[in-house]
């Protein structure tokens, strides 16, 4: 669910305080423009909220006398997509989020609060919230009982060629990445780690049993270094002169990993060394480029191909800042 459905909600709430918000203030509560908080109060007005617009030199926006926030009914899907809006406006920095987040919960009928405070505490995340789609709800709500309880699942799964099959799993955690949504876990069958995205589960059964789960790495971890390993058409070996901060700007953990080479006498005490970078990738032609923003010394171990690529950059470029 993007934010923005967070940051209406927060609206609401600011507004339901009393009294008439000036467009200026709304826009820094909620971290936003002027245009945005239009846009947003247009929002809660086709809901059938009653805000009103004050004109004048003190104006701005505040709820119809006498309004009050009927009582909240929210199926499965909504409630999850409501909460996981607010769950990303917190880490975003939203604070206003926290309180907004724990009202909606108070009033959710107590089944529901229990399988989405589950769902709370099993998820993860590997970089600040932007925007992302809510899965299906009961597909999350199931696989999150069956992290904290420990239990197996059987999913149905289609992968990104089309096949579709039925699996076990063992899951670990579920884990938001890049605006999108994987669990994580082992496959009893083949004896491995797994990641699968949610998006291409279409149903998910709890199995008889329970397993036990690895102390680390934590689930978050786990995918970044299944995304930097996994099986791809290239196997990239670089080495870069920088230090690590440079060099995990362009190629994060999730994309590549990093090993120190041997220093120089020179590098012993130097921020700056020579780092073997290694990567996989199903196609190679948006690696110079990126290695061109670097602004760092490197070398291509393999493939050579990527060579034949950056020289082919470097004399396009080259050609293009000559004098017409």
């Amino acid at each position: 669910m993007p934010r923005p459905t967070g940051r209406v909600l927060t609206l609401l709430e600011l507004l339901q305080s009393g009294g008439t918000r000036t467009a200026a203030e709304l826009a820094d509560r909620l971290g936003v423009d002027g245009r945005t908080v239009r846009r947003y109060v247009d929002h809660l007005i086709d809901f059938d909220v009653p805000v009103e617009s004050v004109r004048g030199r003190y104006g701005g926006y505040r709820l119809a006398p006498g309004y009050r926030l009927p009582p909240l009914m929210l199926s499965d899907d909504e409630a999850l997509a409501v909460l996981l809006g607010l769950v990303a406006g917190r880490r975003a920095g939203a604070i206003t989020a926290e309180t907004a987040s724990a009202k909606i919960r108070r009033v959710l009928p107590k089944h529901l609060a229990r399988r989405l405070d589950t769902l709370l505490e099993s998820l993860a995340f590997t970089d600040r919230p932007d925007e992302f789609a809510a899965p299906d709800a009961e597909v999350l709500l199931t696989l999150a009982d069956a992290v904290h309880h420990r239990r197996p699942v059987s999913i149905r799964y289609t992968d990104r060629d089309g096949r579709r099959s039925e699996r076990t799993l063992h899951p670990y955690g579920i884990v938001a990445h890049s605006g999108r949504w994987y669990v994580t876990g082992a496959d009893p069958e083949i004896g491995e780690d797994r990641t699968f995205r949610l998006d291409r589960i279409t149903d998910a059964r709890t199995l008889p049993g329970s397993f036990q789960a690895p102390v680390s790495p934590d689930p978050a971890q786990r995918l970044l270094s299944g995304f930097a390993t996994a099986e791809y058409r290239h196997e990239v070996t670089l080495r870069i002169h920088g230090t690590v901060e440079q060099i995990r700007a362009h190629l994060p953990v999730s994309v590549a990993s990093l090993k120190e080479c041997a220093p120089t006498a020179d590098e012993d005490r130097a921020a700056e060394r020579w780092l073997r970078v290694r990567l996989r990738a199903e196609r190679l032609d948006w690696l110079p480029p990126l290695l061109a923003s670097l602004d760092r010394p490197f070398v291509i171990e393999r493939p050579d191909e990527l060579r034949d690529l950056v020289v082919a950059l470097a004399g396009r470029l080259a050609s293009h800042a000559r004098p017409a």
